[in-house]
């Protein structure tokens, strides 16, 4: 059975809505005491201020937009275009170019664990929960001032409605109708501003229970690529960068709670 028989609108259904139970199971979790992600946070913060690679540089003055050194807000206005690099970049493309060339680290180690797994924890990952933790409580702020992030925009738009490969999927596929689910997994209306854009974007980074990892929106994009039956995007990419920038416009003006614990 293909994901195309599995994504479908709820109503009308006799059987019992599981809802009650999946919210149920949501509460019980949603416990910033009982999140491991918060153990990602805390390694996060020490590999900020570490100091690594041949400048044997820590982090500390790396700028993700409000300054040399300044985190908090940061991630409320991610994506964004950094003149020093003359490109629009998100968190972890950001954090890369800065391991580079404030660091002068070569990253080969980095990206060969840019997705934790069972006895392998990801620089990348600790880094995004600490860094996003520190705009936890703030809103979304997507101007698209620069010329760059508008063209940016656009493209993840396209990106977002682009139909391709076997299963002539696009991400627009499930995620462009109120109520849509697969199996007991709801899907959030992305095609729409505010609503679910908000309380999707602004629950991640997020603790996979199911994983038993701590997971950053780059990640789960690459995951629902895979699922589609894609190439999967290259990490740090500016397609994967195009695509998050019109989520997170999409979601702009929404409250970010990170990181969240999700099934």
């Amino acid at each position: 059975m293909t994901l195309g028989v599995l994504c479908w609108v709820t109503g009308g259904l006799n059987a019992a809505d599981p809802e009650d139970e999946i919210r149920r199971y949501r509460e019980m979790i949603d416990d910033p005491m009982a999140n491991p992600a918060y153990l990602n946070v805390d390694r996060g913060e020490a590999l900020w201020n570490l100091p690594r690679g041949e400048k044997n540089a820590s982090l500390a003055t790396c700028d993700l937009g409000k300054g040399p050194g300044t985190l908090e807000g940061a991630y409320a206005e991610l994506p964004r275009y950094f003149a020093d690099a003359d490109k629009v970049m998100d968190l972890e493309q950001r954090l890369l170019w800065c391991m580079e060339t404030v660091q002068a680290l070569d990253t080969h180690d980095v990206l060969s664990r840019k997705f934790g797994a069972p006895g392998s924890t990801s620089d990348m990952e600790d880094l995004v929960a600490y860094i996003a933790n520190k705009s936890s409580g703030m809103t979304y702020h997507i101007p698209l001032d620069d010329v760059q992030e508008r063209d940016a925009y656009a493209i993840g738009e396209e990106l977002f409605y682009r139909r391709g490969s076997l299963l002539d999927f696009s991400c627009a596929t499930c995620h462009s109708a109120d109520g849509a689910r697969i199996r007991t997994t709801q899907l959030p209306n992305l095609t729409k501003p505010g609503g679910d854009a908000r309380n999707t974007m602004g629950s991640w980074p997020t603790y996979r229970v199911s994983q038993s990892q701590m997971r950053t929106m780059q990640n789960r994009l690459w995951d629902c690529y895979r699922q589609m039956r894609m190439p999967p995007p290259d990490y740090g990419s500016a397609g994967l960068t195009a695509l998050m920038i019109y989520l997170a416009k999409q979601a702009d003006g929404g409250s970010i709670n990170v990181p969240s614990i999700k099934r």
